[in-house]
């Protein structure tokens, strides 16, 4: 009988304060961050200046939002980690016999779960197995499909469990990238639509799992049309937006990959409330959605409400502890990229790279065709804003002549297909000018046709210029009075020799460009994408910029002088083109 009462008062005790539990407003605060790029420290190496965001400052952000008692807080990755900074290239490629330093850090600010990017994806699987391996929480993609057991690759979702609510994380990644690396990077596995891959896996948790709230954590942009995207069509690059409309069952999107600032709220087709959040890049922001639950004693179940914000990290203090605990590896990093490579001879400036042939990017065309043996090269510019001086060249310098970790690629194409890619290539830069005073450059326009300015008042460029493709190996003019199709006029090889458009060339050119990046090869020399891969005749072990720093340090000596291989004309058209640009522009 003693023990009869006992029970009861144990069951009497729990009943009453499960009771109290549901009475309780619960507040779960989920923190969002994505595209970090190895912002890892308030130090940008490459400047020499401090950054507005950063990991370190995340974490103070982070720290505060837990000391809250009133919240249970969530703390999300939404991919494109492991690229972009040189700590992080220090510790994928130069410093492999400890744990990746971002592993050490994402446990030590005790992330929750994290998803999957394509800039992870292009370091490789020797980085990011060994990373994952090390990440004491879920890294998720529930499209990218192990071809040898036809399951996901990585966890498709995980399940957070906060004071009995429970919160099931849908990882997702862009499919689209095969269209961008080499498939080494991805063998084993291959990617599906993510409406689809959505579709199937809300419905998996929601059956095996019957969690209060399904969130979507999906290294994909919100805007379907971009770059010519189809929303139509299946494999659709930035298709979080389209995910959030037509699967019902997400509480909540968290978008990325394409760097723009985003608080939504949208109906999916079941007329739910889908809040939708992308917090842009380098964690300068983080993205924030509180999800209320209140008990709801008569329905014996909890009501959600749910709102979604932007917080700003730029003018955090970065946290003191997480400074110190990792000094040591940011010095080490620093130490790398003072390392002396070579001398430069003229000064480069990067932002010449949309008025004609530039140093910026001649140094790759003639890097890359020294380096391959090719005879013609394709490059373009992959950031704008930056100079460099007269004098020593250090290793960070490598990190703005070559921004990403591509590959060197050689394919095989004809004159006329490099001349059609040259072609496609400008007709996304430059405009048709019927005089002088005409608009230049391809600029962004809204639905009403009038040009998009940001928050400073300058022009938007309609397209990506690393994109911008010219051409190397060969001497030509591009007329801005002709139409498409008829701007490049081709003098002659660089060497003097006749340009063939029957011929065939060797052609060199980064892994994206290589894998279809940018269509330029697809629409722009009507090569079909299955094709793309009988064209290739080399590719390199290693990424380019360490390739083209190696062949820096054994010349000792660079001139940055452009090569001038070809320009706009006429040239007075260029001249008040570029001048009417650049009073917009600065």
């Amino acid at each position: 009988m003693r023990c009869l009462v006992i029970f009861v008062i144990l069951v009497s005790m729990f009943s009453c304060k499960n009771e109290s539990m549901k009475n309780n407003n619960i507040v779960i605060r989920l923190i969002q961050t994505t595209d970090v790029h190895g912002a890892i420290f308030p130090d940008d190496l490459l400047s020499g200046e401090k950054r507005e965001g950063s990991l370190a400052r995340v974490y103070s952000y982070v720290q505060t939002q837990r000391a809250n008692d009133s919240l249970e807080v969530v703390l999300l990755d939404n991919g494109d980690l492991l690229q972009g900074d040189p700590v992080v290239y220090y510790y994928n490629f130069m410093n492999r016999d400890s744990v990746h330093l971002l592993a050490r850090v994402m446990n030590y600010m005790e992330y929750d779960a994290a998803s999957v990017g394509n800039h992870d994806i292009e370091a490789g699987h020797e980085v990011y197995d060994a990373f994952r391996e090390n990440l004491h929480f879920d890294w998720l993609a529930a499209n990218a499909v192990d071809e040898s057991t036809g399951k996901p690759y990585f966890k498709p979702y995980t399940i957070l469990d906060r004071q009995g609510i429970k919160i099931a994380v849908l990882g997702l990644i862009t499919p689209s990238i095969p269209n961008w690396l080499p498939p080494s990077t991805y063998s084993g596995m291959h990617f599906d639509d993510m409406i689809e891959s959505a579709k199937f896996w809300v419905n998996e948790i929601r059956q095996k799992e019957n969690p209060d709230a399904i969130v979507g954590l999906f290294h994909s942009g919100l805007n379907a049309s971009y770059g010519g995207g189809n929303p139509n069509e299946k494999f659709n690059e930035n298709a979080s937006m389209l995910v959030a409309e037509q699967v019902p069952g997400l509480d909540v999107v968290f978008a990325g990959h394409d760097h723009r600032v985003a608080n939504l709220r949208v109906k999916n087709i079941e007329g739910d409330t889908v809040v939708v959040i992308n917090p842009g890049a380098y964690a300068m922001n983080v993205g924030q959605v509180d999800l209320s639950f209140r008990w709801n004693s008569k329905l014996s179940n909890y009501e959600l409400e749910k709102s979604g914000s932007i917080v700003s990290m730029t003018n955090l203090k970065p946290d003191s502890t997480f400074l110190y605990l990792f000094n040591l590896d940011l010095e080490a990093v620093r130490k790398y990229v003072k390392q002396p490579i070579g001398r430069l001879l003229r000064k480069i400036d990067a932002s010449q790279s949309l008025f004609g042939s530039s140093a910026a990017v001649d140094i790759v065309h003639t890097g890359q065709l020294e380096l391959s043996n090719a005879d013609l090269s394709l490059a373009s510019p992959f950031y704008m804003d930056y100079q460099l001086d007269t004098g020593m060249l250090f290793m960070k310098d490598m990190f703005r002549l070559y921004r990403f970790e591509n590959y060197l690629y050689v394919l095989e194409m004809s004159g006329l297909e490099f001349k059609n890619a040259l072609e496609y290539s400008y007709d996304k830069w430059i405009k048709t000018m019927k005089s002088a005073d005409d608009i230049m450059f391809q600029l962004a326009e809204d639905e009403s046709g009038v040009l998009k300015l940001n928050d400073r008042g300058k022009y938007f460029l309609k397209n990506p210029f690393y994109n911008f493709d010219s051409g190397g190996g060969l001497i030509y003019t591009v007329d801005l009075t002709e139409n498409f199709g008829s701007r490049i006029k081709i003098i002659s090889l660089s060497n003097g020799k006749p340009f063939d458009l029957s011929g065939k060339y060797k052609v060199a050119m980064n892994s994206y460009r290589a894998n279809g990046g940018g269509n330029i090869l697809t629409d722009g020399a009507g090569i079909q994408k299955k094709d793309l891969s009988k064209r290739i005749l080399t590719t390199a072990p290693h990424d380019f910029r360490l390739m083209l720093s190696d062949w820096i340090i054994s010349k000792r000596k660079i001139d940055g002088k452009p090569t001038n291989n070809w320009k706009f004309i006429p040239e007075n058209f260029a001249e008040k083109g570029k001048l009417n640009y650049l009073l917009v522009r600065y």
